[in-house]
């Protein structure tokens, strides 16, 4: 499997914004925000896909969201509101390959997500 962006990111090899990180994830602001925050919360460890999750990732699963949750109540928006999303493949937008949450917040977040006209296949 070939490094991505992320790790790159985990092995201080490229800059970014880090707001939080323990053994587990690691958390920094998106280059590209969608909201007035977001934030992308990823595993240390590479996990390509949700189609690639195992068993035996159920505790890293659930570490991934209590930090979302954490950094909510931190950054002070919990009360609020926030949106946690994760995509799987291409075709639902994933471009880095290796899981991630966004945690998108500060404004209100409509449904669906974008503005584009829904596509059909």
């Amino acid at each position: 499997m070939s490094e991505t962006i992320f790790d790159k990111i985990i092995n201080r090899e490229i800059p970014a914004d880090i707001v939080y990180e323990d053994d587990l994830s690691l958390a920094f602001r998106d280059i590209n925000p969608q909201a007035p925050v977001h934030l992308l919360i990823i595993p240390r460890r590479r996990i390509a896909t949700i189609n690639d999750i195992q068993e035996a990732d159920r505790e890293l699963l659930g570490h991934l969201y209590l930090v979302a949750a954490k950094l909510a109540a931190e950054m002070g928006f919990a009360e609020d509101g926030y949106r946690v999303v994760m995509n799987c493949g291409e075709s639902a937008g994933q471009t880095v390959f290796h899981l991630h949450l966004h945690l998108l917040a500060g404004k209100p977040l409509g449904w669906p997500p974008y503005t584009d006209t829904m596509k059909q296949a």
